[in-house]
């Protein structure tokens, strides 16, 4: 025995087929079972060999079997075995004793469990010879493979559902729309059971699909998303390349139309109605109209406008961006007294015109809208608009200042009734005619005191004073010469003593509240009083000024130290009016450059009431 184990050497063999000789295991399991072999068979064994072209170290076993015995897998062997049940087989590894059992005597393996090729595709075991009795090793374990065989058990699934696409309406045949696939669990490498084939199970009439590949293409030109917005595609997946017998699943793809600029916008009518009050402020909204668009999304953005000239001046159109409205709106006064319908052409277009779809048709249209405008009854209307008249002050009390007018627009055309708002003439300097609309003085007037008047003169319906109207008249009073010139100030001047004769002393003006339309022009003279005495001359310098100069040859303030001069101021008129004022002269002592030094600090007084003998007295005291 020990002889015969230092000659040991096992040899594993294979007793099912390998897939290169499936005609062969197809024989051996028609005669014997599913295991690929028995014990024994000449085929394994010539000389103790294994056949040429069997793989040793592997075994096969088809998945999924049902039978009720054990699947027997194959038989490891050793060409030292005797038969006599001394070498005891063993295994271990992956599934050892659980899966694959072993007969220890004839080395005998067989699967107790149904496999499945797509968990586990093969299990890794080793394999061991034993002395029986001492339990010895008699040569290094060997590792083996059990392979598990497929068979088509798996059919193909789409897993990367559920699928959505889109194509363009009005695209080309064979537009590509998107790609499906689907993945079957079976051994690609093993015939047939993982080439898949594609094909379009429903919906063939507007898709197809790719065979190989799963691409999804249009199969007519004419997909028209307003008649039909999606698609539900089934398409199915077969095994075996197509063949008789393959497996198949199917998914549902929804295949989403997507708009194009196809369709141009409508207007429902030919012809809108609306109406409007004739005193509905500029920009007030008349009403709404739309077009119609089959489109979707921007391409039923519109753009609306005006095509006929009237419209154009009288109205306005504009788009809602939210509703893609057309709203007019009122872009002049209405007057139902001058024009009692309005109509409007409104055309519709596009704002994104699609160049591929002009051969169409025109992508616009057009309406028209009827305004009516409705009466209102209004208040009177000044008429004239002018707001200025002019009076004389010295025109008496009830003078006609001038006219208002203002009449009814409404065609009723009521009477009219005139007031004045008195919170703009509380001191009622102006009266008005209740009926005809003459304003009269009602006071005395004065330019000097007040010379505009601003006043505000109502107009409202002689049955009706709520529909009043306002407007402002500004009356100018015209000037009048009643009021004399006078001098500018109290004017007062001084001399030196030594004084020489045609020295200026003194240049005065005066000053008129009177404002003639012509401008002022005074005249100055002594007044008839002064004009003999012989101290000082007056030239009228014809600038509305005159000059005081000296006549004489020194003066002696000891002897008079104030001179008061009395001068006559008239103006032009028409009435001329005059005044006379008095220059007050004083006496003064001066350096031998005529720069005053001292003067009397005693200041002569003149009062109104001095009598011209003592104005006289006092300028020719020395004489």
């Amino acid at each position: 025995m020990a002889k015969g184990l230092q000659g040991f050497s096992w040899t594993m063999l294979l007793l099912f087929c390998a897939i290169q000789e499936l005609g062969s295991w197809a024989v051996h399991t028609a005669v014997e079972g599913p295991g690929l072999g028995q014990p024994g068979d000449p085929a394994l064994l010539a000389g103790g060999r294994v056949k040429r072209g069997w793989v040793w170290n592997q075994f096969f076993v088809v998945e999924e079997y049902t039978g009720t015995e054990p699947l027997y897998v194959g038989k490891i062997h050793s060409d030292s075995d005797e038969g006599d049940g001394s070498i005891k087989y063993t295994i271990s590894g992956e599934g050892a004793g659980t899966i694959f059992l072993i007969d220890e005597i004839t080395g005998d393996i067989h699967a107790t469990e149904r496999l499945d090729r797509e968990q586990k595709t093969f299990y890794t075991l080793r394999a061991q010879a034993r002395d029986r009795q001492t339990d010895q090793l008699l040569e290094p374990e060997s590792e083996f493979i059990i392979k598990v065989q497929d068979i088509n058990d798996s059919e193909p699934r789409f897993l990367e559902g559920p699928y959505i696409g889109s194509v363009a309406e009005l695209s080309p045949i064979g537009t590509s729309v998107m790609q499906v696939m689907a993945s079957d669990a079976d051994d690609p490498t093993y015939g047939s059971s993982a080439r898949v084939v594609y094909s379009v199970l429903e919906g063939e009439q507007h898709f197809t699909v790719d065979s190989k590949t799963g691409v999804i293409r249009t199969a007519v030109a004419d997909l028209d998303r307003e008649t039909q917005d999606r698609y539900e595609v089934v398409i199915r997946a077969t095994d075996m390349a197509g063949q008789l017998g393959g497996l198949s699943g199917s998914t549902t793809v929804t295949i989403v139309v997507t708009d194009v600029n196809d369709n141009p916008p409508r207007f429902p009518q030919k012809m809108y109605q609306f109406s409007i009050v004739e005193t509905a402020p500029v920009g007030t909204a008349i009403g709404r109209v739309k077009a119609e668009d089959s489109d979707v999304g921007e391409n039923t953005d519109m753009t609306y406008q005006v095509k006929d000239e009237e419209g154009v001046e009288m109205f306005k159109v504009t788009t809602d961006s939210n509703t893609q409205e057309a709203v007019i709106t009122v872009q002049k006064p209405l007057d139902y007294e001058s024009k009692k319908v309005h109509t409007v052409v409104v055309e519709a277009l596009n704002k994104f015109v699609d160049p591929r779809f002009v051969d169409l048709g025109t992508f616009r249209d057009q309406t028209i809208v009827r305004v009516s405008v409705l009466d209102v009854d209004e208040p009177p209307e000044f008429r004239p608009p002018s707001n200025l008249m002019e009076v004389q002050e010295d025109a008496r009390v009830g003078s006609v200042v001038g006219v208002v007018t203002a009449l009814d627009p409404d065609t009723a055309n009521h009477p009219v009734r005139y007031a004045i708002d008195r919170s703009t003439d509380s001191e009622r300097i102006f009266d008005i005619d209740a009926k005809t609309g003459a304003i009269v003085t009602g006071k005395v007037l004065d330019r000097e005191t007040a010379g505009w008047h601003n006043i505000t003169v109502l107009a409202m319906e002689a049955d009706n004073h709520s529909q009043v109207s306002r407007a402002s008249l500004r009356i100018r009073i015209l000037d009048v010469n009643d009021n004399p010139p006078e001098l500018a100030t109290p004017y007062e001047a001084a001399v030196c003593e030594d004084a020489k004769p045609g020295q200026l002393i003194q240049t005065i003006s005066v000053v008129d509240r009177d404002e003639p339309q012509s401008g002022h022009h005074f005249y100055f003279t002594l007044a008839p009083e002064a004009t003999n005495n012989h101290h000082f001359s007056l030239l009228d310098i014809q600038d509305n000024t005159a000059a005081v100069h000296t006549q004489r040859v020194g003066f002696n303030r000891q002897e008079q130290d104030v001179y008061l001069l009395p001068i006559l101021v008239v103006d032009s008129g028409p009435p001329a009016l005059s005044s006379t004022g008095t220059l007050t002269i004083r006496v003064c002592g001066c350096d031998s450059n005529g720069a005053i030094q001292s003067c009397n600090s005693t200041a002569y007084v003149v009062s109104a009431t001095l009598s011209p003998g003592a104005l006289i007295a006092l300028l020719c005291w020395s004489f």
